[in-house]
């Protein structure tokens, strides 16, 4: 699929304003946003095999499975539990008023917000695209959805798919550079979801603040693996390895770097050596299951990491195949005992390299993660509860998957989202519905009620307040 022109920046208002239009004169019922859904769900389907060869081709090459699981099959899924539960969400909440209001009742309403604004990345450009967009439209919202310029192929893709399902005045889509998303990022949306680095983050959080719009901010940072004591090697390196080189790394809630017992971290390097030669061959041989890193750009900030780590005398091993700049392909590598000042410390990898840090106490362990920024993920392995409570107790991150990793995010009904630096709110499930509606407090009152007595002059109504004043 070719790719398609910029959305001129001029346009970008009026396309809101369209938007905002169409939802004020006829607000989604239950009849629209569940034949929406069902739409959606039926055309990405059918065309899921065109999704995964437009994003291969926009990579350079990326395994066609891996994109028939993480964009399609969780696009699917988040469809799917949506329309099981959206008429059960969209009915209004009953709340008590406690004694002291009787008779009056109490109801919470969820009601859409109007337009809902999608920027969405380029490492899951369909996934992290369509979820966002089908919880706002199960919301009953409007969406103008911006994806990302580095997977143009796929963004023309998503505009040809949304545009068979909707109609232009109730989802749109704008496409272009970092002008269009910084444009885009300052309109006045009603909420707006953005999905990228930290970095970035900041810069669309400063955008919306002018309209102080609503935002949830899904970033990023450094997820840590903590493999405890008891937990067998083997076993933690075939999990880690499935969440690290999946994407080829390229991944917000892939394992950054791993903490291990310092007198199992060899143990644990060669484990993961075999896991690789498992999955790609002794030799590397089995390539059409590895995906490439996405542009030039990108593969040249992960060889910068390496050769800084290089100067720095840092031990890197390559656990199978080799480089090669000309398909953009970087072999899974691990980087022994990195410092913080290394540079593959200090930002997100987004990459298939993986630091490995050895430790001997849990407290120092935690304390290491703890001298950081939040984490997006922290995946701990342990058959110990007492040590997996430990760890839960003492740290915060966006999410955990305990003994796996990445599994917490394709968890329907688990909210998804950062903590400070990786993020700021939290979508998926109801979590993300009520996020993308205005839960509306409603308080009806009776016929007769004893707050017509509290008015001055209060000696007349002293019986009441000492009576609810207690």
């Amino acid at each position: 699929m070719d790719a398609i022109a910029d959305t001129p920046t001029a346009d970008l208002a009026p396309t809101l304003h369209r938007l905002r239009a169409a939802w004020q004169a006829r607000k989604p019922e239950y009849a629209q946003r569940r034949d929406d859904l069902q739409r959606l769900r039926d055309s990405l389907k059918r065309r899921l095999d065109e999704m995964a060869r437009t994003i291969s081709a926009d990579f350079g090459h990326r395994s066609l499975d891996e994109s028939r699981i993480a964009d399609g099959m969780t696009a699917l899924n988040e469809i799917d539990h949506l329309l099981k539960h959206l008429r059960g969400w969209m009915k209004p909440r009953r709340v008590g008023v406690g004694w002291r209001f009787l008779p009056a009742r109490a109801q919470v309403r969820p009601v859409p917000l109007g337009v809902v604004g999608v920027i969405a990345p380029w490492n899951y450009p369909v996934n992290l695209a369509l979820i966002p967009l089908a919880t706002a439209i199960a919301a009953g919202n409007h969406v103008y959805l911006k994806p990302s310029e580095h997977t143009p192929r796929t963004s023309a893709f998503l505009r040809d798919l949304l545009a068979e399902v909707f109609p232009a005045d109730r989802v749109a889509v704008a496409t272009g550079g970092a002008e269009v998303g910084a444009a885009f990022a300052g309109l006045p949306f009603d909420h707006l979801v953005f999905t990228g680095s930290t970095a970035v983050g900041r810069k669309v959080m400063a955008a919306a603040a002018p309209h102080l719009t609503p935002l949830t901010l899904e970033l990023g940072g450094k997820s840590p693996v903590l493999v405890c004591d008891d937990y067998p090697v083997d076993k933690a390196a075939a999990r880690i390895a499935t969440g690290k080189w999946f994407n080829c790394g390229q991944t917000c809630i892939a394992p950054d770097y791993a903490l291990v017992p310092a007198n199992k971290r060899d143990a644990f390097v060669e484990a993961l050596r075999k896991e690789v030669q498992a999955r790609y061959g002794a030799d590397f041989g089995n390539r059409d299951d590895y995906t490439r890193i996405v542009n030039d750009g990108q593969y040249a900030r992960l060889q910068g990491y390496l050769e800084d780590a290089q100067q720095r005398g840092i031990d890197i091993v390559t656990l199978g195949g080799a480089a090669d700049p000309a398909q953009r392909l970087l072999p899974p590598t691990v980087l022994l005992e990195p410092g913080d000042d290394a540079k593959v410390m200090q930002d997100e990898i987004f990459g298939p390299l993986l630091p490995v840090k050895s430790y001997r106490t849990l407290d120092e362990a935690i304390a290491y993660i703890n001298a950081h920024d939040r984490p997006l993920a922290l995946y701990p392995f342990s058959h110990d509860r007492a040590a997996i409570e430990k760890i839960l107790h003492d740290t915060i991150a966006g999410g955990v998957s305990i003994n796996d990793t990445l599994f917490h995010f394709a968890i329907p009904d688990l909210p998804f989202g950062g903590v400070g630096a990786s993020g700021m709110g939290a979508y998926h499930s109801r979590t993300g519905f009520d996020t993308m509606s205005k839960l509306l407090p409603v308080l009806w009152q009776a016929r007769r009620t004893g707050g017509d007595l509290l008015k001055p002059p209060y000696s007349k109504a002293k019986w009441l307040i000492d009576l609810i004043v207690r």
